[in-house]
This record gives C-alpha cells, sequence and structure tokens, in this order.
C-alpha cells in the first residue's frame, strides 16, 4: 500500500517527467538490512544521513554512496557548520517529514521553509542510476542520476557536493 508521504514523491517525479523504477521489499532501517534486498537492483544505493549543527539552527541531508563511512569531524570543517551530530527523530519529522528508517534526498518536498541543506556525494555523479528511499523503508525506488540532479534543481533547497 503505498502511503500519502510516499504518494507525494511519485507525484513530484511525474511532475517533472521523471522516469523510475519502484521495488517493493520489507522494512529496512540500515544499509546493512536493505543490502540483501538490493542485490538485484542496477546503480548506486546511498547512505542517507540527517545532521543538525550543535546550535541546532543548520540542518543537513547528508548523501553518501552506501558504502562510504561519514567522518563527521571532516564534514563539519568542509561545510564550516560548528560541530555536527544526527538530528533528533522530531526534528526529522519537523523538518522533512520522515520517519527513522526512511530518511530519503525525497524527504525534501516536505521542506516548506527549505531549511535543509542537501549534501551530496561527488561520486554519485559518476553513476548511471541511483536509488533510495520512497519516504517510506518499504520500497526502492531506481533513477537516472541525471533525473536525480532535476529533483534536486527543482527542490529550491542549497545543495552542496563534496
Amino acid at each position: 500500500m503505498v502511503t500519502e508521504n510516499e504518494q507525494k514523491v511519485y507525484e513530484a517525479l511525474e511532475q517533472l517527467g521523471i522516469e523510475y523504477t519502484r521495488y517493493e521489499h520489507p522494512p529496512v532501517y540500515t544499509v546493512e538490512e536493505a543490502q540483501k534486498y538490493w542485490k538485484d537492483i542496477e546503480g548506486a544505493h546511498a547512505k542517507n544521513l540527517f545532521l543538525r549543527n550543535n546550535k541546532g539552527n543548520k540542518h543537513f541531508l547528508v548523501v553518501l554512496e552506501q558504502s562510504k563511512s561519514a567522518d563527521l569531524k571532516d564534514l563539519s570543517a568542509k561545510l564550516a557548520a560548528g560541530k555536527l551530530s544526527f538530528a533528533s527523530e522530531r526534528r526529522l519529522n519537523e523538518h522533512l517529514g520522515l520517519e527513522t528508517g526512511a530518511v530519503s534526498p525525497f524527504g525534501i518536498i516536505n521542506d516548506q521553509k527549505k531549511a535543509v541543506t542537501l549534501v551530496i556525494d561527488r561520486t554519485l555523479n559518476k553513476k548511471k542510476s541511483v536509488n533510495f528511499h520512497p519516504n517510506v523503508n518499504t520500497a526502492t525506488i531506481n533513477l537516472s542520476y541525471q533525473d536525480f540532479e532535476k529533483f534536486l534543481k527543482n527542490s529550491g533547497n542549497q545543495v552542496i557536493y563534496i
């Protein structure tokens, strides 16, 4: 069953003329859990981290190629954001309308204030296609990297490549 939050993703993609393929799977909460369902899905898979600075006045959605680990100290320096830490589930829901386990760049469709900065792993742009949760952790959608860029540009949120 498609949730309202998931349907918003499909409507946004269709409005932009973006083609995608949807894959259903049981709920997953970590990259490790998801890997067994990704084996037949081509393209890059991502790890999505929702972070905040120490003052709590800046929020970042970091999208990394799934095999990479995030060095928060290094990331803090690169973004000149002060000390970074994981944001609470309350903040995740407040800014992106998402729950833990469903963190996705598509959550920015719920960011009415455009308060979240997307931080995208530059190596993803070398991939033909990418895969993300459509704001739920029971599905994965595949789309071309070029179309992902189109979605990002249309979002109105600041995007930084690292």
